[in-house]
């Protein structure tokens, strides 16, 4: 089918009978109304807002080809398959086509039969590719995941700077920019180097069905395996980690424990990479585990939960990988392990970093807006959502809304704790790390306690109140805010910093959320149920598997993943409206005409066998 159609369709058409949904979201009717009239726009939408819509409508609604540009190469064939289930032309060039292929997918171009042409970066600013675009009449550019134009983001690639040739080449052309993360500063550089006279579009950065939750890190592999297990078990999801070495340990860890766990990051043979991302996208309940070289451009609307065992560097990196759950809109969550490792490994990144100062000043801030986050004692959402100028109220769920903490006055421990490492230094003519201040706090005797006498300072002891936990809590806060510096190119000896004063003469308090009990962890958390399982009474979830059973067949047999055929989202849909004939099919969300016509006669076999059981 021709989505274009004889007569040229509205948008509304088109959102109706293509796409099967209702009507538009929040401001997409007003992005597509501008860039179909012709006019430049830089687009912000979360992660399963919606931002693709805003292309891809205009596309159809003016003549010529809507060429995407998308970095990410393994994920176009899912994101062409989607569009082709939908009944629309398209396809895309990257270097996983044989040569006879790409003859294919260009001769339709320059004949005006496709609709849309997704294009890796580097093959569209090729001389074949520039070329190839010259020979065609272009309804539009679309250049996803813009933020990779800023050297002041959080995912920079040099080859989108060179973007700006679209507007040189093809200045009548529009132009939409779309990114679900940028700050102010990265908004501007997108706008210059991307558009003309751009409008911008900044939807809300919220997605309230995304729990956010932060974790004391104790035991961080122990604390992951037993968050999946009683809270997501079956579930699809992501677990970020910084090093590929942590990747592989923590997949194989999780696999010893009969989760269906895999491990990606860049230095994986390219053939087990592609192998593990289809695997993840095409099956139900797969884990990943990976660095942040995997996740841009995911659309797998079904992940469940994305954990981080090491804390991002920035909000935009932490935004951007989060959002990757519940893009169905269903419940999902963001969990995070942070300790006193964290702020050491991220602070120490930044310096060995080759970066020039301005650089390291500007990592050094976004990572101090990530500490905040961390560290807070009031409402996540609010703060997350402020750090990108968005005004909100307590969301009431994220971890501090369902569970307030309690707030210590820690100012009289944390001068006792500067005062140690104080004194200790000044004895011994050297620094200590965390270990060795805590046993003097403590009052523990060690052989090295012992053997720089400092048994006899008036710290020792001063601290025995207070467990090895609760000082080293304080001492991640207070690394956290420049009040101590860890050292970590010396054994990660602490110092003091010119802001220590004004802790130690009392012109600056200290508070602490109050620790909970370490068992605490280990109980479920009962207000985060399964978020089928919740909508669905026992009859309508055997339906809905009964439907998920009969899609995995479909997927299998089209070669696409599970979602490109159906979302969940919509099989639950009929499995609680249950229709009765092909125009109340149609009557569901994500049901189009192409898939009403496609699929609709075994759906409603389903539904009546299931039925008459």
């Amino acid at each position: 089918m021709n989505a274009r159609l004889d007569a040229r369709p509205d948008a509304e058409h088109l959102l109706q009978h293509v796409w099967g949904y209702p009507a538009f979201r929040g401001m997409q009717r007003d992005v597509v109304d501008h860039v179909a009239a012709g006019g430049d726009a830089l687009v912000l939408m979360p992660t399963g807002g919606g931002k693709s819509l805003c292309y891809q409508i205009p596309a159809l609604l003016r003549a010529g080809i809507g060429v995407v540009v998308s970095p990410l190469i393994a994920l176009m064939q899912d994101q062409v398959a989607a569009l082709e289930e939908l009944g629309v032309r398209a396809a895309f060039l990257n270097s996983t086509l044989d040569a006879a292929t790409v003859q294919d997918v260009q001769q339709r171009a320059r004949r005006g039969e496709l609709d849309l042409l997704y294009m890796a970066p580097e093959r569209l600013l090729s001389e074949s590719g520039l070329r190839l675009l010259g020979q065609c009449r272009i309804a539009l550019f679309a250049i996803d995941e813009a933020h990779c134009v800023s050297q002041w983001g959080h995912d920079f690639r040099p080859e989108y700077g060179q973007l700006a040739v679209l507007r040189e080449r093809w200045p009548e052309v529009p132009r939409i920019a779309l990114t679900a993360t940028a700050d102010v500063p990265t908004r501007q550089e997108i706008a210059e180097r991307l558009l003309r006279d751009g409008r911008a579009f900044v939807s809300s950065f919220d997605r309230p069905n995304i729990r956010y939750r932060v974790v004391e890190k104790r035991d961080g592999r122990a604390q992951l395996l037993n968050f999946i297990r009683t809270e997501h078990a079956g579930d699809c999801g992501v677990v970020y980690c910084l090093s590929r070495n942590t990747v592989e340990e923590v997949a194989a860890m999780l696999a010893g424990h009969g989760i269906r766990a895999l491990p990606y990051h860049a230095g994986l043979p390219a053939a087990q990479r592609a192998s593990h991302l289809r695997r993840f996208l095409d099956e139900d309940g797969v884990v990943m585990v990976a660095t942040i070289a995997f996740g841009m451009g995911i659309d797998k609307p079904d992940v469940r939960f994305v954990a981080h065992l090491d804390m991002p560097r920035s909000i935009e990196g932490y935004f951007q990988e989060t959002g990757r759950a519940g893009r169905d809109g269903l419940p999902a969550q963001a969990w995070m392990a942070y300790g006193l490792s964290d702020v050491v490994q991220q602070r120490r990144l930044i310096e060995l970093s080759e970066a020039d100062d301005a650089y390291k000043r500007l990592s050094s801030s976004k990572l101090d807006a990530m500490l905040a986050l961390a560290e807070a004692a009031d409402c996540r959402r609010v703060r997350l959502l402020g750090y990108f100028d968005e005004a909100s109220g307590p969301c009431g769920n994220c971890d501090n809304c369902l569970n307030p903490p309690e707030l210590v006055d820690a100012t009289e421990s944390a001068q006792k704790l500067l005062s140690c490492i104080y004194r200790c230094r000044q004895t011994s003519g050297t620094s200590f790390a965390a270990t060795h201040i805590i046993d003097v706090l403590r009052g523990k005797r060690s052989e090295k306690v012992e053997r720089h006498n400092h048994h006899a300072l008036s710290t020792f002891g001063i601290g025995a109140d207070l467990s090895e936990q609760d000082w080293r809590q304080l001492l991640r806060q207070l690394a956290a805010q420049h009040l101590v510096e860890v050292d970590p190119a010396h054994f990660n000896v602490l110092h003091l910093t010119e802001s220590s004063r004004e802790v130690l003469r009392g012109a600056r308090r200290i508070h602490l959320k109050r620790q909970e009990p370490a068992a605490a962890g280990k109980r479920r958390a009962s207000s985060t149920p399964r978020p089928v399982a919740q909508a669905l009474a026992a009859d309508d979830l055997a339906l809905f598997e009964a439907l998920r059973a009969w899609r995995s067949g479909v997927a299998r047999e089209h070669g696409v993943p599970a979602y490109v055929v159906l979302p969940d989202s919509t099989l639950q849909a009929i499995a609680l409206a249950r229709p009765g004939d092909l125009d109340a099919l149609r009557s569901i969300s994500g049901v189009g005409d192409k898939k009403r016509d496609s699929y609709g006669a075994a759906l409603l076999d389903i539904m009546a066998r299931h039925a008459g059981a």
